[in-house]
């Protein structure tokens, strides 16, 4: 047997929204109810720390309550078959709780908390909560583990190096209209097959030919999976 095909999936939101988790895309720039802005960027944090502490603690308690869909699974057991790589913008674990071994999160994850400090202090978390008084090694307050708008994607660079090097990319459960990760596209090889997972068609102007597969996250995983193992 040959060496595997390498297989990069960049995933977004839709693909988690189908396990409960509720997203701000499709909602006014609402996440929870709350501006994202509130709770998403060093500002808000700034403003009201407690507020932004609450409201990751509730979305790690949402969490709990969540297992991982049929698209997360099928992209875990793709492993058999090829070399899988995902790089996500959820902060969520379910690539991983469904098996997926090589996970890049590019916003960070709910479940870790770091440093106001010191960024490059992570920690990963015992429970659900974050609480005041929650403190680093060097004495600083904890926050969530989340990179906010306006923040550096410190996971960028990596991300890259391995798009450029997919034989087979997927996007599934974003439009590609968040930056920098949408970026990521343009680092796919020209000679790579893509494939885009979406229920809309998102006006994406891209450069390269794309196999276009309109259903959701759960039932376009199905067609997708037939498609690349006929081509093993």
């Amino acid at each position: 047997m040959g060496k595997k095909k390498h297989l990069v999936v960049l995933s977004g939101a839709g693909i988690s929204a189908e396990s409960g988790i509720k997203t701000f895309r499709d909602s006014g720039g609402l996440w929870e109810g709350h501006d994202v802005m509130e709770v998403a960027s060093p500002e808000g944090w700034r403003r009201n720390r407690q507020l932004v502490q609450n409201f990751y603690n509730q979305r790690r308690k949402q969490l709990l309550e969540c297992e991982p869909n049929h698209a997360h699974v099928i992209l875990a057991d793709l492993e058999k078959d090829f070399d899988v790589s995902i790089i996500t913008q959820n902060v969520d674990d379910l690539h991983e709780r469904a098996g997926s071994t090589k996970v890049i999160h590019l916003h960070g994850e709910l479940k870790k908390a770091q440093s106001t400090l010191d960024p490059s202090l992570v920690y990963e978390l015992n429970g659900w909560e974050i609480k005041d008084g929650d403190k680093c090694e060097k004495g600083s307050q904890l926050r969530p583990f989340i990179v906010w708008f306006g923040e550096q994607v410190p996971k960028m660079d990596e991300a890259m190096e391995i798009v450029a090097q997919a034989d087979i990319f997927l996007v599934v459960g974003t439009s590609l209209q968040v930056y920098p990760a949408a970026g990521l596209v343009d680092y796919v090889p020209v000679s790579s097959k893509i494939y885009l997972i979406d229920p809309k068609n998102p006006e994406i102007g891209l450069s390269k030919k794309v196999v276009y597969i309109p259903e959701n996250a759960t039932y376009g995983i199905n067609t997708f999976e037939k498609v690349i193992k006929s081509i093993i």
